[in-house]
């Protein structure tokens, strides 16, 4: 079985700490064992919410080594490929061999496809193009828009990162399980229950293999947890995270959220490991940041263990 990673995300004080506490931050976080920090990726996501994904993994990257980078997941059909590779390249330049591209195709806000001038009916395609010609881009070739959707001749970025940048493809269709067999290198579920996940990433594998392709898969799951002594009060603290982050209620997720102490978690998540899940990218919700820490390194022991 291949080795199990387990990413956090970024916590969301984290702005309001000066640098020093910042950095002590994520030293705590590498401290108890997590792999990597994760960001959602959004331009102006429900009132003009957003995260530019590679600009805060980079500033958080110089900050503490051990940690991997990894986006979870970056809106490429909002982005030129040209300019997504560019920033994917000197993210890696930066922080070689610990970057990971999580690429989604979005869309719970359509208007944040359309101010940025992009029709939402267009995003899964635009991303199966940008996804070819980025991956292109960073294997050091020189590469043509398609005509459709990217319309240049001859573009070219280097340097093109020392060592590989692993893509994985989110999304909870056949489609996004697809597109991740042709062109990922794993599929990042969100949402689905252990069953699901073991039949996508199946697929995924098949579509990978009809397509003459050889991968070494890394197939992972992200999901909110809500940690504290029981089920009962650790319900409310991920219940207002998840509310406040995605505008919905909270019973919409509830069904594939696991709650309660870090042991409830890791029981939780081993059907996902049995099914063959080998990251986990994991938003803690609890009392306290160092309570949520605290879970974070007994969960990251159980799945391990």
């Amino acid at each position: 079985m291949s080795e199990i990673r387990v990413g956090m995300s970024t916590p969301w004080d984290l702005a309001s700490l000066d640098a020093d506490a910042q950095r002590d931050r994520l030293v705590a976080i590498a401290d108890a064992g997590v792999d990597h920090v994760f960001t959602a990726d959004h331009v102006s996501f429900v009132n003009g919410g957003g995260i530019d994904a590679p600009v805060r993994l980079a500033a958080l990257g110089g900050m503490e080594p051990r940690l991997g980078l990894y986006l979870g997941v970056y809106l490429l059909a909002l982005r030129h490929p040209m300019v997504a590779a560019r920033q994917f390249a000197t993210l890696a330049e930066l922080a070689p061999g610990r970057v990971t591209v999580g690429v989604g195709v979005g869309g719970e806000d359509r208007h944040e496809f359309e101010v940025c001038g992009i029709d939402p009916r267009t995003r899964g395609r635009r991303t199966d193009v940008a996804i070819d010609l980025v991956r292109r881009l960073l294997d050091g070739e020189t590469v043509d828009g398609d005509g459709e959707f990217f319309d240049f001749e001859a573009g070219s970025i280097r340097p093109t990162p020392r060592r590989r940048v692993p893509f994985v493809v989110g999304g909870r269709s056949d489609v996004a399980v697809e597109r991740a067999g042709r062109v990922g290198d794993g599929w990042l579920a969100a949402w689905c229950s252990p069953t699901r996940f073991a039949a996508a990433t199946a697929l995924a594998e098949e579509t990978g293999a009809a397509a003459g392709r050889s991968v070494e898969w890394q197939h992972g799951i992200q999901l909110w947890i809500g940690v504290d002594h029981d089920r009962a009060s650790a319900r409310p603290h991920v219940a207002a995270g998840m509310q406040n982050f995605y505008g919905l209620p909270f019973e919409a997720f509830e069904k594939y959220t696991p709650m309660g102490t870090a042991d409830d978690v890791v029981e939780f998540l081993q059907p996902y490991v049995e099914a063959g899940a080998t990251v986990f990218n994991l938003t803690p919700c609890g009392p306290s940041g160092p309570a949520e820490l605290e879970a974070m390194a007994k969960i990251v022991a159980g799945l391990r263990g």
